[in-house]
């Protein structure tokens, strides 16, 4: 490592600069994060305990349970932290963790949003070879290559950031580490850093966003071929959660990484990260699973079992 820093603290501004507002997002923040960690944590022990629940579908909705824990676990109770001790500081090597953990969330959620619409193709278009094409052995080996690679490009952007000095202001005005807002305060030249960002979103973000759209528009062929109105709005409800979010997460992702350096507005960023970093993983298990009829009655009868438990 090159790192020159004499920086080794840093100091995360957060939502916002007012003292006067930190308990409303301490406790909105709070509850978004108890919320997403019940829910995507009710969705695990869902698909584990059912059986009926064991196919590829819900077999990659777990992972995109693990996902979405891991990504708000990594900026939220740190900014709740903050608020509470007043103190709004974080070392230099804590702000590097966060950068490899939240990219690595990134980045994988990404890629499995566009396996995600893979598996809805071959339900749709391709039924009678589904159970070839997502047969357990190639869901697990794809998984387990998604998660690699997310480790991957996490790992090269943080060796990067590694790279860098930070030795004129140690004021981060976001309210965790990211990588646009690190290059910001950093007194090196940052320029092959942002290309490695700029091709990884064209890599992955675009790569996977244009797969996902393949898929779509071989469903939605798929869909238009279907005679009856019943036929097609059964096939269109097994994917337009999906569609929904991913329209959603993609375009913010896009958005944040695909930009110049110029053209960054943080405080604009913050908003959008909060829809990518804590709404996302909000959502997801309402979109995904709990309106699901399988999912509510695999739920039910883990809160009965439970029930049941406590008596003996």
């Amino acid at each position: 490592m090159k790192n020159q820093s004499t920086i080794q603290e840093l100091i995360l501004v957060g939502l916002s600069s007012s003292p006067e507002y930190n308990m409303f997002i301490f406790g909105a923040f709070s509850f978004l994060y108890a919320f997403a960690m019940a829910g995507n944590i009710l969705i695990i022990l869902a698909i584990s305990s059912c059986s009926k629940l064991h196919t590829p579908m819900y077999f990659l909705l777990l992972n995109l349970s693990l996902i979405n824990m891991c990504s708000i676990s990594t900026t939220v109770p740190k900014m709740l932290q903050t608020i509470l001790a007043q103190r709004k500081t974080i070392t230099l090597s804590g702000c590097i963790a966060q950068v490899y953990l939240f990219t690595w969330a990134l980045g994988t959620e990404l890629l499995l949003l566009a396996f995600m619409a893979f598996d809805r193709y071959a339900a749709i278009c391709q039924p009678l070879r589904y159970t070839v094409l997502m047969k357990k052995d190639i869901c697990i080996g794809v998984m387990s290559g998604l998660w690699l690679f997310g480790a991957i490009n996490a790992s090269v952007h943080t060796g990067l950031v590694l790279q860098l000095s930070f030795c004129d202001s140690n004021i981060i005005n976001h309210y965790f580490c990211e990588l646009p807002p690190m290059f910001k305060i950093s007194c090196s030249d940052t320029s092959l850093n942002e290309i490695m960002v700029f091709a990884a979103s064209v890599i992955i973000a675009i790569g996977s966003c244009g797969l996902t759209l393949t898929s779509y528009w071989f469903i939605l062929r798929a869909i238009i071929r279907i005679h009856s109105a019943e036929g097609k709005k059964k096939a269109f409800s097994t994917c337009s959660s999906h569609l929904s979010v991913v329209t959603f997460y993609y375009s913010t992702i896009i958005y944040t990484f695909l930009r110049p350096a110029s053209a960054y507005s943080l405080e604009e960023d913050k908003v959008i990260a909060i829809l990518y970093s804590v709404v996302t993983p909000v959502l997801n298990p309402v979109i995904y699973s709990l309106r699901n009829t399988d999912v509510k009655e695999s739920l039910i009868s883990l809160i009965v079992q439970c029930g049941m438990f406590k008596k003996y």
